[in-house]
């Protein structure tokens, strides 16, 4: 354990401004510094940091903390690891309390040993002609061997013993590095001394896990090697072998090449991950350095929250086999709890005959990055994927999809994103958006509240005046229904209102309003706002359109500001291009919705006349195109 009292003093000696302004850039604002945060996407600074509180905090996504939070948020370390970075940097030793039962734990043998180990490899690699021919063959370069520690574990069965002063020692099992044996059915009383007498102890042999292997080893955020991966050359089972779990190693948590990739990483603030050590090996020699690997198991939830606090962006870069769909779909699981809107999962699928090792070899960078630009965001690849398992054209095929969809969408936080899929997923399936989020949600307390003013009023009118040919006074009154925001949680886990949407994107971005939008099936609310904002000068701003109606309609003005604020960035922080693909898919949406009301409407009366018939064939019409769109 490392004593409070350490940390207290360590916090009291480093400078916060400092340790937080080598990855953001800050700008003196009064007392305290402003810059990005580097927790979420924003354009708008609202992340300071007080050098007299020693404490950080973001306006915008709420995190905050002292210079050892900060390091555990940026660079992902643990606790522990995050006060050895800091007292490094601040040329302090950490020191260290007894506690019983941690002795292992703690035991700083262990890290030497496999920083010995690592020597040993590395230098065993040299005289290895077979090991070295093997990598040549593969294309490994001396300079990415060096760089990447690639080792060889010789084919003796106790070879480590050149490498250690003492082969019997503790922390050799405790690393993994070698195995002891049960001891013979023999020994056990023969004797007389019983179990555990010294016969017994002197038939347990050791050997070492790894013999006549390539060695990859495998470090931890600080750059110790905390385990080994080991390949063999020809045939053999298993082809790779990965150290055991320790008290320092955990496959579901850890990443190779997460180390050496970590100034790539943050330049480009996106980190590839793939399935193999030699494809990081082989990537980064190829000038993709900003890969890492998971070892040998499936990507788990705490791999992605590791990358997710790293980076805006992870692609996951996978065969384009079976085996490698199956593996990118555990990687989705395991991601859709940390999903977030400012963030972006992407999926990479290379042809079925590559990975990325042998596709780099083959199409260079060049090619690899061509591909990075045709990846599936994990909305996408979810829906294909779970569409492609049924038959949609039948009701049982699209309950089906309903019902794989459900733990999908709420294992994802209750944001944006989940509000998006519920939309599409509900298109897909030919069914409301309310109505799927009641499956989704039966007891949520939303939808226990009924339906909002909102809705009933649109449904209503709709029914009572065939073609919306409501009044002024009847649109005032669905606007003020509609901008009544402040009665309505802001994340609730409830379809979104799109016309509030629509109306908001458009005073954020008041261009839209100028550009040329068929006025079809739109709500004449939604007409008329257009046609509002389309008067204002070019280039105006959410603050100009407020100011234009703050005087004739001061509630508006209220309302539209509340939400603005409400809204978190998840529209305001849209560029021009964004702004637009988002505005257009709300509109289909309410093209959507009223085409579904009518066609309700005409059904409920029967289709009596002609014109009924007629009207509802080219509503239907009408409902597959911009579903199908």
């Amino acid at each position: 354990m490392i004593p409070q009292s350490f940390i207290q003093e360590l916090l009291a000696r480093v400078d916060i401004v400092e340790v937080v302004g080598r990855s953001v850039k800050l700008r003196k604002a009064g007392a305290n510094f402003l810059g990005l945060c580097p927790f979420h996407g924003e354009k708008s600074p609202s992340f300071t940091v007080s050098p007299t509180k020693q404490f950080y905090h973001c306006f915008g996504c709420g995190v905050h903390g002292s210079a050892v939070g900060f390091l555990m948020e940026q660079a992902g370390l643990g606790y522990v690891d995050a006060i050895h970075e800091l007292a490094r940097s601040a040329g302090l030793t950490v020191p260290q309390e007894s506690s019983p039962g941690d002795a292992v734990r703690r035991d700083p043998d262990l890290l030497e040993t496999l920083a010995a180990a690592a020597r040993f490899y590395k230098s065993r690699l040299r005289e290895a002609s077979a090991a070295i021919d093997y990598l040549k063959g593969r294309g490994v370069s001396g300079e990415t061997a060096a760089r990447y520690g690639i080792g060889y574990a010789p084919e003796g069965w106790r070879g480590l013993e050149a490498a250690v002063p003492d082969y019997s020692a503790q922390a050799l099992v405790a690393t993994g590095l070698v195995i002891e044996s049960e001891p013979d059915s023999d020994a056990d009383g023969a004797d007389g001394s019983g179990a555990g007498g010294p016969r017994e102890a002197q038939r347990r042999r050791r050997y070492d896990r790894f013999r006549d292997r390539i060695m990859f080893p495998i470090r931890n955020p600080r750059g110790q090697v905390i385990g080994f991966g080991g390949r063999v050359m020809g045939k053999g089972e298993p082809k790779y072998l990965n150290s055991p779990e320790t008290a320092l190693f955990s496959k579901g948590r850890e990443l190779y090449g997460l180390f050496e990739a970590r100034d790539a990483i943050r330049a480009a603030d996106c980190v590839i991950v793939v399935e193999g050590y030699m494809d990081v090996v082989m990537l980064a020699q190829h000038g993709v350095r900003n890969a890492v690997a998971t070892l040998g198991t499936a990507t788990t939830a705490l791999h992605a929250q590791k990358l997710l606090r790293l980076v805006d962006r992870v692609v996951f870069a996978f065969d384009g086999d079976a085996a490698g769909r199956r593996a990118a779909w555990r990687a989705l699981e395991g991601c859709l709890p940390h999903a977030a809107d400012t963030k972006r999962i992407d999926f990479l699928f290379l042809p079925a005959e590559h990975d990325p090792d042998s596709f780099v070899r083959a199409h260079g960078a060049e090619g690899f990055v061509a591909e990075l630009a045709a990846t599936q965001p994990l909305s996408e690849f979810l829906l294909r994927e779970l569409s492609s398992r049924v038959d949609l054209s039948t009701s049982e095929g699209r309950a089906r999809l309903q019902a794989e969809a459900r733990p999908l969408l709420l294992a994802l936080p209750p944001a944006a994103l989940r509000m998006q899929l519920v939309q599409t997923l509900a298109t897909r399936v030919g069914i409301r958006a309310e109505d799927l989020l009641q499956f989704i949600q039966p007891d949520s307390p939303a939808q226990r509240a009924g339906p909002s003013r909102a809705d009933t009023g649109a449904r209503g009118n709709a029914t009572e005046r065939p073609g919306w040919a409501r009044d002024r006074t009847a649109r005032q009154s669905e606007w003020t229904a509609s901008r009544d925001w402040r009665r309505t949680p802001v994340m609730q886990a409830a379809l979104p209102d799109l016309q509030r949407r629509a109306r908001l994107l458009l005073a954020l971005h008041p261009f839209l309003a100028q550009e040329s939008w068929s006025s079809d099936l739109l709500p004449e609310p939604i007409i008329d706002w257009t046609a509002r904002l389309a008067t204002l000068p070019s280039g105006a701003s959410f603050g100009a359109v407020i100011e234009s109606i703050r005087e004739a309609d001061p509630p508006l003005a209220a309302a539209l500001e509340a939400e603005a604020a409400a809204d978190r960035g998840l529209l305001s922080d849209l560029d021009p291009a964004e702004a637009r693909r988002e505005f257009e898919g709300a509109l289909n949406q309410l093209r959507l919705q009223r085409v579904r009301e009518e066609i309700d409407r005409l059904a409920a009366g029967g289709l009596q006349s002609e014109a009924d018939r007629e009207r509802y064939a080219d509503l239907q019409a009408m409902r597959k195109a911009l579903t199908s769109g």
